[in-house]
């Protein structure tokens, strides 16, 4: 008996491979399996809008390539950086991919990988506290994974499945809700609750500014600084029980991001603002190279003057930043930086469409964009090694795409 398997069935599974495969945290794993999958699912045309936003990666990747060319780099170091700066070219290149026109319902195609790495997830964080004891904030995020974007996208789509028309039966929707609820928060991330804030937002409209939207922005903004000053004036403490150590990292998020002056020979104040650290090392070095313009190009480092714990590493020299705007640059200077940017911006773009469906994916591209500003301050947006949300932005060009053919 002949079996046959329908291309949007192929397609969700190797979704789900690529959604998931970043959480084992081996990016050359990762990098490997997504190639192998662009290889396979390579379409013979494009988006014209979807090639222009690509392009702004590929500029920059292209631009680091030419920098490097004046300096004398290592080969592995190299290599690993080409790597790295293919990472969101290579994600967005998938998910545009890995949509086919035979998917009844896009969105439930999405909720399905969510649910799926949001299963894997509850049972590692599940092992942590059972049988590995993890009792405080870094212990489960040790065992269960430090964010994860993607998931809060699908919990946000459940939320709205009827202005998405998601399709689920009520009891489906239910489970699932409550499965990406509990995963999404087990990653106890401030990004996360930040981005969870910032889309529920975009999906209601409220970026498309009118007296409404003010009030609301206004609003949250309001109820944000109540919230943080509540925090704040708790005193929660640090390396605390239970949430108490999530609080802290709270409390201290404004100075670990945006210090400008830290003194390495305080342990504690060191710690708590390395971010800021990275950030102002990466200044310091390009302004004392001259090559604040243009950066250092592929295969550069930042030299932190001191070896810091990354991870199992012990590392002086770095090659990318926990800031995205930092990373880009150290490869590429103020003109990179300035570059993607744009890429940013792309989102906010005037939307002319009437459809209700195409209405709702720009909706979700302001949301993004917005939630980039801050996610590569903090998180290196879509150049982190274990960011899925690429692939998510790509499928949704794919899908506008396909949606518009459709209309006209």
């Amino acid at each position: 008996m002949k079996i046959t398997i329908k291309k949007a069935t192929i397609n969700q599974i190797l979704f789900i491979i690529c959604v998931v495969v970043p959480f084992f945290n081996i990016y050359e794993l990762s990098f490997a399996v997504w190639l192998c999958a662009i290889a396979l699912t390579i379409k013979n045309n494009y988006s014209i809008e979807f090639v222009k936003y690509i392009s702004i990666f590929f500029i920059i990747f292209l631009l680091a390539i030419f920098v490097g060319f004046f300096f004398d780099y290592k080969l592995y170091f190299v290599i690993r950086d080409i790597t790295y700066l293919l990472k969101p070219i290579s994600g967005l290149l998938l998910g545009y991919q890995l949509f086919h026109k035979s998917i009844k319902n896009p969105f439930q195609f999405l909720v399905y990988a969510g649910v799926s790495i949001a299963i894997y997830h509850l049972i590692l964080v599940g092992y942590g506290i059972v049988f590995a004891g993890a009792r405080n904030v870094r212990e489960i995020r040790d065992h269960g994974g430090f964010f994860n974007d993607f998931e809060v996208y699908t919990l946000v789509i459940l939320l709205f499945k009827n202005q998405l028309n998601l399709g689920f039966s009520k009891k489906k929707n239910t489970i699932f809700l409550l499965i990406l609820a509990i995963s999404s928060f087990f990653y106890l991330a401030r990004t996360n609750f930040i981005q969870f804030i910032i889309l529920v937002i975009a999906l209601k409209g409220i970026f498309v500014l009118n007296k409404r939207a003010v009030k609301v922005i206004g609003t949250t903004f309001l109820l944000v600084g109540m919230g943080y000053t509540a925090v704040y004036y708790s005193n929660p403490i640090r390396n605390g029980k239970g949430m108490d150590e999530f609080l802290y990292k709270i409390k201290m998020a404004p100075s670990e991001a945006f210090s400008t002056k830290i003194n390495r020979n305080d342990w504690k104040q060191f710690n708590d603002n390395y971010r800021s650290y990275e950030n102002i090392r990466t200044v310091q070095q390009l302004s004392y190279n001259e090559s604040l313009l243009f950066g250092e190009g592929i295969g550069s480092q930042v030299d932190l003057k001191q070896k810091v714990y990354l991870g199992d590493m012990e590392l002086r020299y770095i090659s990318i930043l926990h800031n995205g705007y930092m990373t880009i640059l150290l490869k590429t200077g103020l003109l990179g930086v300035g570059i993607y940017l744009f890429s940013i911006f792309f989102f906010f773009r005037t939307n002319n469409e009437t459809n209700e469906a195409l209405i709702n994916i720009h909706y979700l591209f302001i949301g993004t964009g917005v939630f980039l500003i801050i996610s590569n301050w903090v998180f290196m947006g879509f150049y982190n090694l274990i960011d899925t949300k690429t692939l998510l932005v790509g499928f949704l060009f794919a899908y506008k795409n396909d949606l518009k053919k459709h209309l006209n």
